[in-house]
């Protein structure tokens, strides 16, 4: 039988594994770890994410400060907030929520955050620290992946990894995570991308496969091979007149015909979506309690 890999269970653990760590924090050190979060614009699906944030860190009992700025807003006003919460010793992690309106640099504002509270793990810095084995911030998703195959004790060592995307924020990281010689990762590693002439070919081989690419269903029961670990990346929303909200939210994998083949699959929702938050919440508690510095 295929094993569901539950990324709504494992979520709660850490939750409930971060509350008594910060009620330890704040009774020996006095410290209550705070997230600073910065919203430009009105985009639904950014005001949701940030909702969903604010809320975890409620939940936790953890400071939030959250900032919400019209969509014209410039991008010296964003730098001129960051760079004060850079200085605030109350806050120990700065989330600047992507995608950014147009007119403003990412990089600028990404390259703005101290790497000292780079919770989001997407500051040049922290991603050099990934790439050379350094300690310091993971990107949110691809920490949750990971966290998710250490808490399955999936089998990794040795075994074929085959990530499909290449984005900064999820498919290089946790390429470079899963090759790192540890004992959750030390696998071989092949990323995929559009330039694949055939990505079937590559897809067919994966003991463990990474759908990071934002389509929805492109991959079928016919690009795996039987016993593939599945992790599902995608949060694609596709029509669907039988829903009350007139969508509903798929991976990109076609979950009930892979299913039948893999050994292990994450479903959408409530797989890799629902550990980028609490891995978040993690970096910031890392963050508070000096044990990333």
């Amino acid at each position: 039988m295929t094993q569901i890999i539950d990324g709504k269970l494992i979520s709660k653990q850490i939750k409930e594994e971060l509350k008594e760590k910060s009620k330890i924090l704040l009774n020996e050190k006095g410290i209550t770890p705070g997230l600073a979060l910065l919203l430009v614009g009105d985009n639904p699906a950014s005001k949701s994410y940030v909702a969903s944030k604010e809320k975890f860190c409620a939940e936790l009992g953890f400071k939030s400060v959250v900032l919400r700025l019209p969509e014209d807003s410039n991008e010296e006003v964003v730098l001129s907030y960051i760079n004060s919460w850079n200085s605030d010793s109350s806050i120990h992690g700065i989330l600047v929520q992507l995608p950014l309106p147009k007119h403003i640099n990412e990089a600028n504002i990404i390259q703005s955050i101290s790497p000292k509270k780079d919770v989001d793990g997407f500051h040049p810095e922290s991603f050099g620290r990934l790439v050379i084995g350094l300690p310091g911030f993971i990107p949110c998703t691809p920490a949750g992946i990971a966290e998710l195959i250490k808490r399955y004790k999936i089998e990794t060592k040795g075994k074929h990894v085959v990530v499909v995307g290449r984005s900064n924020i999820v498919g290089k990281p946790i390429a470079n995570l899963m090759y790192q010689k540890n004992a959750d990762a030390n696998s071989i590693v092949t990323i995929c991308h559009t330039a694949a002439p055939d990505l079937r070919y590559y897809t067919k081989q994966a003991d463990i496969l990474i759908a990071a690419v934002g389509v929805p269903k492109i991959i079928k029961a016919e690009d795996v091979k039987e016993g593939v670990v599945i992790i599902d990346v995608g949060i694609n929303r596709i029509d669907d007149a039988s829903s009350e909200k007139g969508y509903r939210i798929v991976g990109d994998v076609d979950f009930d015909s892979v299913k039948e083949k893999a050994s292990a699959i994450t479903p959408v929702p409530g797989g890799v979506g629902l550990m980028t938050v609490a891995m978040l919440m993690l970096n910031t508690y890392k963050s508070a309690s000096g044990e990333i510095s």
